[in-house]
């Protein structure tokens, strides 16, 4: 029988990348998201006949937070999450050969704005405010299943960075057209992950049946604003970016329908459990990242 997986969100920019991966080492891959050709949520035997006998799940199904949180959107972001973990946990309950691994994704904006140390999932500190109690709903939906034949990993996923998409392109659009200065104070850190080093770490997951639980998805060499915007004007050789202050990004938050929260909160994100369980990283620091990127 074909090796096989499932991948739900996978018209997504993580879960596009995923399928191609994974149609090149040979496996069926079924996606299940929102609007056909996809297997739709609410298609049971649908969802049924694609988890029996797969090697894995992964879910990455929720509506983008790069929106205004107005309580439609705040409803939607939310209910995208819980709502469909939920459903998968239900069918995977129900299949008489479930996968042996769920990976669900979380995210590194679980923790709180942190300025003065990492954060680690043995010592991080959960922060408080809308995207918090998503996180944290978001993984109590997922931990809530007893699945005595499928192992379960959350993944708390920073800041996704890849060739095709992602936050890439409104960067290089700032840096480009010479608004590349720091955002903010500049001294917020981000935390970033490079799209290759999720398939890797998917894999690395996939093969240690010891692994379970939680785990940061986070390159292991944060840096601050001021870093990041500086290395991006190196590589796309703009010397010079003039600096956006909190009111100005407020502003402008408003009029492309964002939230400041994506870009001023300091994320300082450790993957600790990873690097411990032997995981090495193919993108540990930005230069490497971006050079690879750009």
């Amino acid at each position: 029988m074909k090796k096989k997986v499932v991948i739900t969100g996978g018209s997504g920019f993580i879960g596009a990348y995923l399928r191609e991966k994974f149609l090149d080492l040979g496996y069926d891959v079924a996606i299940i998201s929102r609007k056909p050709p996809a297997i739709t949520w609410n298609d049971q035997e649908g969802m049924l006949q694609a988890l029996n006998h797969a090697e894995l799940v992964i879910n990455l199904a929720g509506k983008s937070v790069n929106c205004r949180y107005n309580e439609k959107n705040k409803q939607e972001i939310l209910t995208s999450r819980t709502g469909t973990t939920k459903l998968l946990g239900d069918a995977i309950s129900k299949c008489e050969h479930p996968p042996k691994l769920w990976i669900n994704s979380s995210t590194a904006t679980i923790y709180r704005h942190a300025e003065d140390k990492p954060m680690t999932e043995k010592d991080g500190e959960i922060g408080v405010g809308f995207s918090v109690d998503v996180a944290k709903k978001w993984e109590n939906a997922f931990f809530q299943f007893s699945l005595p034949n499928t192992r379960q990993v959350a993944l708390r996923i920073a800041i996704v960075l890849g060739p095709d998409g992602g936050v890439m392109t409104p960067y290089k659009n700032l840096v480009t057209f010479g608004l590349g200065g720091i955002q903010g104070n500049g001294r917020q850190m981000f935390s970033w992950i490079h799209i290759e080093d999720i398939w890797n770490i998917i894999l690395f997951l996939k093969d240690r049946e010891d692994l379970s639980g939680i785990f940061n998805c986070s390159a292991p060499n944060p840096i601050p604003n001021y870093i990041l915007m500086k290395e991006l004007r190196r590589k796309l050789n703009r010397p010079l970016g003039l600096p956006a202050p909190a009111p100005l990004l407020e502003l402008g938050a408003i009029f492309i329908r964002t939230e400041t929260e994506l870009i001023l909160k300091s994320r300082w994100v450790l993957p600790d459990r990873l690097e411990k369980a032997g995981y090495s990283f193919h993108y540990p620091t930005i230069q490497e990242t971006l050079e690879d990127i750009l």
